[in-house]
């Protein structure tokens, strides 16, 4: 039930109404959503006048955030800095809230340097694939973001801060603000939560230094007004999918295979797309709440759905929460890859930064 209502709110708040229903849930919805903007609004406004305090940190902070809830690519986007700026000889340290993670310590360090030290379960899905995926970034989970910049500054000598998901975290003072939009719907139906995806009102776009369009294709993107630099980029799926035991599985092997997929994310048809768009043939498709846990139920629904397959499908999000032991044929995931067409804008920003 959760999991339908999440995926019909997603529909209704991307892609607006299609029914009389629809229609009369959104004209109540709607003033709700005015309400939230004006709250969100003034909050903005005190901060700029100092009635909030703000935190300045000792070294550069790049904020990723968005205007709409879920789905924008902010994990793949953090991801490619952290490459970027690892490759650089940089030292960097992602800053996460770590959503969907168990409550524990004010500040608990995911990754030293050396790999996650962390579980999934622990510090949440997202923190745990970038210090995966990451094994020399810093990656720290502190809901009181400020605390978790002293951490990475006073204990690991960092030159770089990373804030996930904090461009209306204005508790903190950022050096460059990156705002994603998904390019298909960027403002998503127009409305502000809960009638839309909208935290605060399209206005708040002036606040950010650069606009990135995620998901970016000629044909499905929308234009986005605003007087910010735009840079476009593109996600794809991996060549091969890794199993939960780290072996890998070529597409070309997938294509030829009967497959089942199932995800856990802002917009599961996303991930369902891709693959069969890569050839992948898939004889059913689960999709699932994002940031869904995998009880015994869930699991049992998957195996279910995999009686007659050969492989499972899932994205890389997922497979952090899942082990081997639960399914009786390969589990894999998929990474993403992050691709910015103006990739030398970005470069240029953030080099200005240690100029």
């Amino acid at each position: 039930m959760h999991t339908r209502l999440a995926l019909y709110y997603r529909r209704l708040a991307t892609r607006g109404a299609r029914s009389k229903a629809d229609r009369l849930l959104l004209a109540f919805l709607v003033p709700l959503g005015w309400l939230y903007g004006c709250i969100n609004f003034v909050r903005v406004k005190l901060y700029r006048a100092g009635v909030f305090s703000c935190y300045k940190a000792a070294v550069p902070v790049v904020s990723v955030g968005n205007l709409a809830v879920g789905g924008t690519g902010k994990t793949p986007m953090v991801d490619y800095l952290l490459k970027q700026q690892l490759a650089q000889q940089r030292k960097v340290a992602v800053i996460s809230r770590g959503y969907g993670g168990e409550k524990g310590d004010p500040v608990r360090v995911v990754c030293a340097g050396d790999g996650p030290i962390l579980a999934a379960l622990q510090c949440g899905d997202e923190p745990y694939l970038l210090a995966r995926r990451n094994p020399q970034a810093i990656v720290i989970v502190a809901p009181q973001r400020s605390a978790g910049i002293d951490c990475a500054i006073k204990t690991f000598a960092v030159d770089l801060i990373v804030l996930d998901d904090a461009f209306q975290h204005l508790a903190v003072a950022r050096d460059l603000d990156l705002l994603l939009f998904d390019s298909r719907h960027p403002l998503g139906n127009g409305y502000l939560l809960p009638a839309g995806l909208l935290r605060e009102f399209p206005a708040a776009i002036q606040r950010a230094d650069l606009c990135i369009m995620t998901r970016y294709n000629q044909q499905s993107a929308k234009p986005l007004a605003c007087a910010q630099p735009i840079i476009r980029a593109r996600q794809s799926l991996a060549h091969s999918a890794q199993d939960l035991l780290g072996h890998d599985y070529p597409v070309e092997q997938l294509r030829q295979s009967k497959c089942v997929a199932f995800a856990g994310i802002a917009n599961p048809s996303d991930f369902f797309t891709s693959l069969e768009e890569g050839g992948v043939r898939l004889l059913a498709t689960l999709p699932l709440a994002d940031h869904c846990e995998f009880t015994p139920h869930v699991i049992e629904l998957i195996k279910v759905m995999a009686a007659e397959a050969d492989f499972i499908l899932t994205t890389e999000k997922d497979a952090v929460k899942l082990n081997d032991e639960m399914f009786n044929i390969p589990c894999c995931s998929f990474s993403l890859t992050f691709e910015p067409i103006e990739a030398d804008l970005l470069e240029q920003k953030i080099n200005f930064l240690f100029a």
